[in-house]
C-alpha cells in the first residue's frame, strides 16, 4: 500500500512520485557533474599543445643562449687573433719602412 507525504506546498503526495522526484534530481545532478568533468578535461586537453610549445620554446631558448655564449667566445678569440695580426702587421710595415729608408 502506497504512503502519503505532505509536500511543503501541503498537497498530499505518494512515496512514489517522492522517490521518482529525487531520481530525476539525481540523475540530473549526475548528468551535470558529468558535463562538467568533460569541460575541464576538454580543457585540460585543448592545454596539453600550449604546454608542450612552452617545453620546445624553453629548449631552443637554452639552446640559442649556448649558442650565443659560443659566439661571444669565438669573437673574443677572433678579436685576440686579429690584434696580433694589426701588431705584426704594423711590425713588419715599420721594417719596411726602415729597410727602404736605409737603400
Amino acid at each position: 500500500m502506497d504512503e502519503y507525504y505532505q509536500n511543503k506546498k501541503g498537497a498530499k503526495v505518494q512515496e512514489h512520485d517522492i522517490l521518482a522526484q529525487a531520481e530525476r534530481r539525481l540523475n540530473n545532478a549526475i548528468t551535470n557533474l558529468t558535463g562538467g568533468i568533460d569541460r575541464v578535461m576538454e580543457r585540460l586537453d585543448a592545454s596539453r599543445p600550449a604546454e608542450r610549445e612552452a617545453e620546445a620554446l624553453r629548449r631552443d631558448r637554452a639552446k640559442l643562449a649556448m649558442d650565443l655564449d659560443s659566439a661571444k667566445a669565438r669573437e673574443k678569440e677572433l678579436q685576440q687573433l686579429a690584434d696580433e695580426a694589426s701588431t705584426a702587421l704594423g711590425a713588419a710595415i715599420k721594417e719596411v719602412r726602415e729597410a727602404l729608408g736605409k737603400v
